[in-house]
């Protein structure tokens, strides 16, 4: 009877165990991030005299803003990125530092021309702070800036008790476990696991990240960046907050909260949108900002 519990417990053990380690193996064979030699993966769209950058967030793409991208398209050249570490952008091995990502953002929005005092500078939850981060580092390039469910937390305490009330999976992938959570990811990442408000090609972009981007990604620049102290610094530029009523992973309190940093501050809400309202109310998205690059 021992002997075939250890059997059971091997037969179970080892698959994980060879996930994880083929997951260190790749990652260790990637080069460090050289930014001049590894270039985000972006795309342009659009012909209209207005700019608009977005970013995706943690585990996203830039296939995230596709979603009725057209309705934009015609009054706006957007640029979208995958962010280091995620989508079809390099995957270096390295910390993922809110600098790291600034400085490898830059060197694309330099190239493009998204840098001319016209443009706004926007993303979706990570993508927001990071958005926030590169408006403060780089007031000139960037007259207004929108921030769609931003994630605001007073530490990682209260982020683990928030997540403390969702699924099992985001439970411990974003507990003390989730650097190793992430070394097994393709386990999560099959249709069992697929959460019902990710539209399939987001769901499959998820994919294609590894445990540092995810780990580091979610500490360094999620938990780590003091968005009070980056706010205060840029409290007179022009900013939209667009957040879900219903988004329990960034409570709509906390964003609110944020937002009155700014003197100059605007706040538009879907009344049952989720964390992903983008996904299901894209048009909205887009008319709101629509409306907020015009006046």
């Amino acid at each position: 009877m021992i002997l075939t519990l250890l059997l059971i417990s091997i037969l179970l053990i080892f698959p994980v165990v060879a996930i994880a380690g083929y997951q260190n193996y790749k990652i260790n064979n990637q080069p460090i991030y050289h930014p001049d030699t590894m270039l985000l993966n972006y795309e342009v769209f659009g012909f209209g005299e207005r700019k608009i950058v977005l970013l995706h967030g943690l585990t996203g793409s830039l296939n995230y803003w596709k979603r009725d991208i057209e309705n934009i398209s015609l009054t706006h050249r957007i640029l979208i990125v995958d962010l280091l570490g995620f989508g079809e952008s390099p995957k270096p091995k390295g910390d993922y530092a809110l600098s790291v990502q600034l400085y490898a953002l830059e060197i694309i929005l330099n190239e493009e021309g998204f840098n001319d005092g016209k443009t706004i500078i926007g993303g979706h939850s990570m993508g927001a702070i990071i958005s926030l981060a590169l408006l403060e580092k780089q007031p000139k390039w960037f007259n207004k800036g929108v921030f769609i469910s931003i994630p605001v937390y007073q530490d990682a305490k209260e982020f683990n008790k928030i997540m403390s009330t969702h699924s099992f999976v985001n439970k411990i992938s974003t507990s003390w476990l989730s650097k190793y959570i992430c070394m097994i990811h393709p386990i999560f990442m099959t249709r069992a696991f697929k959460p019902d408000n990710l539209t399939e090609n987001v769901f499959e972009d998820a994919k294609k990240h590894h445990w540092q981007s995810y780990y580091y990604s979610l500490n360094e620049v999620i938990l780590n960046t003091d968005l009070y102290t980056i706010a205060k610094q840029i409290k007179d530029k022009e900013v939209l907050f667009i957040h879900g009523k219903e988004d329990t992973i960034a409570p709509i309190k906390n964003m609110i909260k944020l937002s009155e940093v700014f003197t100059n501050a605007r706040i538009v809400t879907s009344s049952k949108g989720d964390h992903q309202f983008f996904l299901k109310e894209a048009d909205f998205v887009w008319q709101t900002i629509q409306n907020y690059s015009i006046t």
